[in-house]
């Protein structure tokens, strides 16, 4: 009977208050999207990581005779000089740091430009010559890269050394960046759903205080007033919650998976589980936490009015 009487009274809530119910569910759909959008592009960034680091190389550019560099003073690396590099990637300082290298020459990188930049005006204004000839250097572990840098920069010859992981940081630096944006964006909206799901309560117990009177008088326990009131706030927040959980498996299915997994086959992508049984949890879990703090405070704090 205490059952029944309690979930017909949150029903009588949410009838009443059906207008500030729905701005509670939108309010709390759109900030946990904002959580969970968040969430997924760190482990997207995450999984780009350690994916795309294992595969970076390090890059040492023989010099060319447009070369600026300190050590090209002398022009066009040498025969001698490209020995030289070559017989240190191969000596026992270096060759434990280096999984795999290979030598690529002016003609080699020219092919090499000609297909990357096909159609474009700038290929004909490029010449072999003007191409760094370059060892490709793949490494047993990546975060060793600095131990080449140091050891070939100041060889004679090198133009530059280059850990080509420099250039992913800055592509995750954006990622991060838009993360971060998301994650502020969604902390103010979860600031504003738990404000909204606090005046839902309040203007609840407000609309039905002759009731709340009633059970006072008759001995009800503040528990029991306290518990229509607290489940109104946790459903329409559960249901928000849901709707984002949703939201963030069709992202990831329909756009992700559908769309980025058959355009980029060769990177590594978050699956439909991770939104599925990772994040979509997590994102019930949050909104119905917040919903009955914040609802619980609201209905204590009008209660001791």
């Amino acid at each position: 009977m205490r059952f029944a009487l309690i979930l017909g009274e949150v029903g009588t809530g949410l009838r009443r208050n059906m207008a500030m119910v729905i701005s509670v569910v939108l309010v709390t759909f759109i900030s946990l999207t904002f959580v969970g959008s968040a969430i997924l592009l760190q482990m997207q960034i995450g999984q780009m990581k350690g994916y795309w680091y294992d595969k970076a190389q390090v890059a040492v550019y023989m010099c060319t005779a447009t070369s600026s560099s300190a050590n090209c003073a002398n022009g066009e690396a040498t025969d001698d000089q490209i020995a030289a590099v070559d017989t240190m990637l191969k000596g026992s300082t270096l060759a434990p740091f280096i999984k795999t290298y290979e030598f690529e020459n002016h003609e080699q990188a020219y092919e090499k430009f000609k297909a990357q930049f096909a159609g474009n005006d700038v290929a004909q204004y490029v010449t072999p010559d003007l191409l760094n000839q370059t060892f490709w250097i793949n490494m047993v572990d990546p975060q060793q890269s600095d131990v080449l840098v140091e050891s070939l920069s100041s060889q004679p010859g090198v133009d530059s050394v280059v850990d080509q992981r420099s250039y992913l940081e800055q592509i995750f630096n954006i990622l991060n960046a838009a993360s971060y944006t998301a994650i502020g964006i969604a902390l103010l909206m979860l600031v504003a759903a738990v404000l909204l799901i606090a005046t839902t309560i309040r203007l609840s117990a407000f609309s039905r205080r002759r009731e709340i009177g009633i059970m006072r008088l008759v001995g009800a326990s503040n528990r029991f007033i306290q518990t229509p009131f607290i489940l109104e706030g946790v459903i329409a927040a559960l249901i928000g919650s849901i709707l984002a959980g949703a939201t963030v498996w069709a992202i990831v299915h329909f756009f992700v998976q559908g769309y980025l997994q058959q355009s980029l086959p060769l990177t590594a992508f978050v699956t439909v589980q991770d939104a599925l049984w990772i994040v979509a949890p997590i994102l019930i879990v949050l909104g119905v936490i917040l919903a009955a703090i914040s609802a619980k405070f609201a209905i204590t704090r009008y209660l001791r009015v």
